[in-house]
Order: structure tokens, then sequence, then C-alpha cells
């Protein structure tokens, strides 16, 4: 139904490369007095340096973690300011298509969690009706950057679309929350309409002029049978591959795999 999710300048299945503004990160306003004042600049550019290579190690993380229907790609413009889209293929949300924005804090990644913010009117328990932002201190209570990561997140804000019911302890939408819980017939129609609203717009034009930002197109025949053909052909040719999260069932913490079997162990 829909073409291959890109960005509007990028191939989005590629690694993210180092351009535009993630120069910006790095402060040049002072390099002629490098020396000059040592402690001061050195320690900044070392820290915009490092917060460089943290927010690129981030994004690297999420290549490898493939999470199913969730795409996101840091703004050129911006790199505390990601695009992301969820497609949802099951339950409530069913063919549900739903943009977001992931903001990083300016001190990232010594700060508090990143904030996720839907670009449309979303009804959900975990998702606040004012704002559209995800509530996320009910999984991550305390952000600790040695433990947390951004693809934590994003599995989380799959997690919330494919199991509301369990998400229901952590609502702050207690309208959504109730009307799940009392009449599901009501819920589903809600938010059957929010999620034809979704499809409807899918084509729109970016709201923001950045070529990082995530575009569709209708699918033209012309095009994109080859690109498919040739896709179907290399994931023959290369068998399929999968990655382990080692999360363990209801926990984001990672490395939280319990301990193998000694079947397991043994293959």
């Amino acid at each position: 139904m829909y073409s291959a999710v890109r960005s509007s300048k990028a191939d989005t299945s590629e690694s993210f490369t180092r351009q535009g503004s993630l120069r910006k990160v790095i402060s040049v306003e002072h390099k002629d007095n490098l020396f000059g004042r040592q402690n001061e600049d050195l320690n900044k550019i070392y820290k915009n340096f490092h917060q460089e290579y943290v927010i690129l190690a981030e994004y690297k993380m999420i290549q490898t973690e493939n999470i199913q229907g969730v795409y996101v790609i840091p703004s050129r413009e911006n790199p505390f300011v990601w695009f992301g889209v969820i497609f949802v293929r099951t339950g409530p949300y069913e063919d549900g298509i739903f943009r977001f924005n992931i903001v990083l804090d300016e001190n990232f990644p010594d700060s508090e969690h990143p904030k996720v913010v839907f670009l449309t009117e979303i009804f959900h328990p975990v998702i606040h009706p004012d704002t559209n932002e995800v509530h996320l201190l009910k999984a991550f209570p305390t952000w600790n950057k040695s433990e947390q990561h951004i693809w934590q997140i994003l599995k989380y804000i799959h997690w919330i679309f494919y199991n509301v019911a369990a998400s229901i302890s952590h609502a702050v939408n207690t309208e959504a929350a109730d009307l799940f819980t009392n009449n599901q017939e009501a819920f589903r129609s809600r938010v059957k309409g929010i999620t034809k609203s979704s499809q409807e717009h899918i084509y729109d034009e970016p709201s923001v002029e950045d070529k990082h930002y995530l575009i569709f197109e209708e699918y033209n025949p012309e095009i994109h049978d080859q690109a498919k053909s040739t896709m179907l052909t290399q994931n023959e040719d290369e068998g399929t591959k999968y990655g382990f999260s080692w999360v363990l069932p209801g926990s984001f913490k990672p490395l939280g795999r319990p301990p193998s079997p000694d079947s397991e162990s043994e293959s």
C-alpha cells in the first residue's frame, strides 16, 4: 500500500552519516582563543565532541534492534530532534500510521529522559490528551545514561500500542484508560477514527523544512516494482537474520537476559 519509508534526501536504510547540523553541535566560537583559556574551551570542545559521539552511537544501536514497524532518524538541521513514525499492524490501533518526534535535552545524555511527542492527536492511556506527549515516567522513573537508551524508548512506544491492557497501569489519560476498561466497543470506535485520519494524511507535505524528514510516496509500479524485486532477491540470497535485544518480558533494562539453558549452550 505504501512505498518504503525514506527521508527526503537520504536513504534511511543506510547508516546515518555525520553531516549538516551535527557539525553545529561543535562550537567554534572561541577557536582562536583555544590556548588562551585552555580549561574552559578545551572542556567545552570535549563535551561537544563527546555529545555528538553519544548521539551517533544511540542511533547506531537503534539500527541493530530491528524494531518492527518503527522508523526514526535524527534531523539534519538539529541533532536534538529526531523524526519517527510507527506503523501499527494489529490490535485496536491496527493500520494506524503515527508520526512522532523525539526531543533530546541540550545536555543529553546528562539529563532527564528524552521527550516523545506525537504530531497528531492520539487517544491512548499513556499519551497525554493535551500535549500528545508519551508518559515515560512509569517505564523510566529515572534516566540513567549507562543503563537507558533511546532504543528502549522506541520499544516502549511499540509496546504501548500492542499491549494496551498492560499499559493501563502507566495511564496518564484517564478517559482513555476508563473507556478501554469499561467499554471496549466505544474505545475501538474512537480509535478507529484516529487511525483512519492518520492514513489520510500520510502523504501530506512535510511540516518542517528538513532533508531528513520522513516522506512517503504513493506506490508507483514503474519506480517501485524494480526496487521491491531487488529487495526480495537480496533477502532470499542472504537468508533471514535476527538480532537479540536481551530484555526480559515486562522489562526495559538491557542485558536482562536469563541464564541460557544447558541445551542452548550445548547446541
